[in-house]
């Protein structure tokens, strides 16, 4: 019986050293395997999609490195309601149901929490891209699904040149479901802060920066990653909007900008297996860590 099994994808489990992506993985999984084992805890790494895995063998399941959970989210889905029968997840299936979906930038405004303005354009809309730009009034704008990562089918386009962009926006919104947001001027030139909070308190923080002629910040896309020193602003800000969030937050990577008005802004809220850059602040393995052996404990009693 272990007590937590730590989940990763299966295209990395087997480390490879000749590989600095794989090798960086192991590195942070490893760093949270070192930190839960300081705590007592028998810990596993697995492959979530594995199918010779008895699951009910382990108390706790931790979401890491799970990225090709999108990609296969027909399998994961199903895998997601009998697993969460069997053990506890970290974070809990409501939660990561509710946060895979952008629409929960809506239930953070309602909140009071400042999110970057957003307008969502339902699956099967028929309105014409143009038409939806011209509500929102925005000039400058992003495009990209409720439902996405990696910066998946992310367009931005000034809203005269909405027409060039109509073929692809009508043949997505008859699939999905889609988000504008207008496009926040701060990412070119400082970036976007990622605020790691780790059982309600930011742990560390590092900031994105997107390559030359980009906006993209995922290193997916050539944007580069560095240390960065929260303030006191944005560290409230951060442990805020987690605060807002309805369910049991055991980690999450709040990503933040200056929005078009220079006020704190949520980009995204990520709680379901973000990367949390404990190579940049080991110790933050340990606030995790020192989390779930609480929360096992008191199930315990």
């Amino acid at each position: 019986m272990y007590d937590i099994a730590v989940l990763t994808d299966g295209r990395y489990l087997a480390s490879n050293d000749a590989d600095w992506y794989i090798s960086q993985i192991h590195q942070e999984d490893n760093l949270v395997l070192d930190a839960l084992r300081r705590q007592g805890l028998n810990a596993i790494r697995r492959d979530w999609a594995d199918p010779s895995v008895d699951w009910s063998d382990c108390r706790a399941l931790l979401f890491r490195t799970t990225w090709d959970y999108f990609d296969r989210f027909a399998e994961f889905s199903p895998w997601l309601d009998r697993v969460s029968q069997q053990c506890r997840l970290l974070n809990e299936a409501a939660l990561i149901r509710w946060n895979i979906d952008k629409h929960y930038l809506a239930d953070l405004a309602a909140s009071q929490v400042n999110v970057v303005p957003t307008c969502f354009v339902e699956t099967g809309d028929r309105r014409s891209l143009a038409e939806v730009v011209a509500a929102t009034g925005w000039d400058e704008l992003i495009l990209k699904p409720a439902v996405s990562g990696a910066a998946r089918h992310t367009y931005r386009f000034a809203a005269v040149n909405a027409p060039q962009h109509a073929e692809v926006f009508a043949q997505l919104v008859r699939e999905e479901a889609m988000l504008l947001q207008p496009f926040q001027h701060s990412v070119l030139n400082h970036g976007e802060v990622s605020l790691m909070v780790i059982d309600g308190k930011v742990s560390h923080a590092i900031r994105k920066t997107p390559k030359a002629n980009d906006f993209r910040v995922q290193d997916d896309h050539g944007g580069s990653v560095h240390p960065h020193q929260a303030s006191a602003e944005e560290m409230a800000f951060a442990e805020a909007a987690v605060a807002a969030v309805p369910f049991d937050v055991m980690y999450a990577r709040v990503d933040v900008i200056r929005d078009n008005q220079q006020q704190l802004a949520i980009m995204e809220l990520e709680m379901v297996e973000p990367e949390l850059f404990f190579r940049f602040h080991p110790a933050a393995a340990d606030q995790l860590a020192t989390g779930i052996a609480r929360r096992l404990a008191h199930a315990a009693r």
